[in-house]
């Protein structure tokens, strides 16, 4: 049986060092190193798309791989990727190291300088792994394999721009086309999704910050299934309980959502903390909203330059939604577009709150009116998005739709520019 090896490693000379003793392997066809955990991912997304048939056996990490430190990396491909058997490659062989590694889903760990007969022994132990994992998926195991869904954050320039209300609709755009969607509520002090969707449930994100394994069933006990279709994963009742919710339990519990749904939306808020930033980073699409005015328009530049300085994200990978727009007002889209350098969507939602009081106060947001100027524009924005199936024939994908997986702080490539300027006008 041949063995494809797909090894990750960032450091020149380590990565020759590897080649050539994979090289000598018997039976091994080993692929061209990638240099940096993004690459990775994006590669393992691409194969897992076309098929699973594609991906390699064994994925080598060296523990020198970035921008994503590797352990959290090999978490990530063993989260997505269940069928790849992960070798970490690290010149620290205490047992501590091994036990993280294997608690990250590791399956093995070969030490630097690497040995011929140690390499060879990891891989094949990995190797057999991967094939026994496979034929088990081939007879209908339920273990996803796909390269995951779209994750979608939505982040507010300030409070009281509308950031919950675009986010509950792009959810709900999502669902009504026929995607399987998550709505996840990530403003951990003052989210509101469970009260514009008359939600009350006792379960929240916080009860998944402690858990290093999220199963399925973990997951499907955290969640709240709405009558909509929708998985509700909402932030806790007492707000001082988000500081349970770390960067990196977000960076498991958003991998563990993008592993069971088609579409993810994440309502960020407008306080940046260590678990919302971390979403902004794994996102697909950055979502930030504004109102066209002097205090907005100022919040969403200081968000973009704090996201560029923290390497979050780059300006011109975010996409900025304008609400409660107003043809008469003196900031207009292409001005903001100028300010925050980020890309514009080309839909804005009306300045229309007469429209929503009446949903907003009942907690029925999902039962507003399909006549609402607001509803439309924001479900025209999930198509713009591409979080709306096409119909059949049609050309789908959306003006902002990514490349999946994007994983740390890395490059992310943004395919499409921003059309036009929308007429329909934006929300509270």
């Amino acid at each position: 049986m041949t063995t494809r090896i797909l090894p990750a490693v960032g450091d020149a000379d380590a990565a020759r060092s590897v080649t050539t003793l994979l090289s000598q392997l018997p039976d091994a066809e080993p692929a061209a190193p990638v240099g940096d955990s993004t690459q990775l991912i994006d590669m393992l997304a691409r194969l897992a798309g076309e098929s699973l048939d594609e991906l390699p056996e064994v994925v080598l990490v060296h523990e020198r791989i970035g921008p994503v430190p590797a352990l959290e990396l090999i978490r990530e491909v063993s989260l997505r990727f269940p069928a790849i058997g992960v070798v970490l490659i690290t010149v620290d062989a205490s047992p501590g190291l091994f036990s993280a590694a294997m608690d990250s889903g590791a399956r093995g760990l070969a030490t630097l300088p690497l040995s011929y007969e140690e390499l060879a022994n990891r891989v094949q132990a990995a190797a057999q792994w991967s094939v026994g994992v496979r034929r088990h998926l081939g007879s209908g195991g339920d273990v996803f394999t796909g390269p995951g869904g779209t994750v979608v954050t939505v982040t507010g320039a300030k409070g009281g721009v509308g950031t919950t209300v675009a986010a509950v609709q792009l959810a709900l755009a999502a669902q009504a086309s026929g995607h399987n969607v998550a709505l996840v509520d990530l403003d951990l002090q003052n989210g509101d999704i469970a009260s514009y969707l008359d939600v009350q449930f006792r379960r929240s994100i916080v009860d998944l910050a402690a858990i290093t394994d999220i199963s399925p069933r973990v997951l499907s006990d955290a969640v709240y299934s709405h009558s909509t279709g929708m998985s509700l994963l909402l932030a806790p009742g007492e707000g001082e309980r988000g500081e349970e919710v770390s960067d990196r339990s977000a960076r498991q519990i958003v991998s563990a959502l993008r592993s069971r749904y088609e579409v993810v939306v994440i309502d960020c808020g407008s306080q940046m903390q260590g678990a919302n930033a971390a979403a902004v980073e794994m996102a697909d699409i950055a979502l930030l909203v504004t109102t066209p005015d002097v205090v907005a328009v100022r919040g969403a530049k200081r968000i973009v330059r704090m996201w560029d300085r923290l390497q979050i994200r780059k300006a011109e990978e975010t996409v900025t939604l304008v609400n409660r727009f107003n043809r008469n007002t003196e900031i207009q889209p292409p001005l903001i577009q100028k300010i925050t350098g980020t890309r514009m969507a080309g839909t804005a939602v009306p300045a229309a709150f007469k429209e929503l009081q009446g949903a907003v106060d009942s907690g029925r947001m999902h039962e507003l009116d399909a006549k609402s100027t607001v509803k439309q524009a924001l479900w025209a924005l999930a198509g713009e998005l591409g979080l709306v199936k096409a119909a059949a024939g049609a050309e789908g994908g959306g003006t902002f739709r990514n490349d999946r997986g994007s994983l740390g702080r890395a490059r992310r490539r943004r395919d499409g520019d921003a059309r036009g300027r929308g007429t329909t006008e934006g929300a509270r």
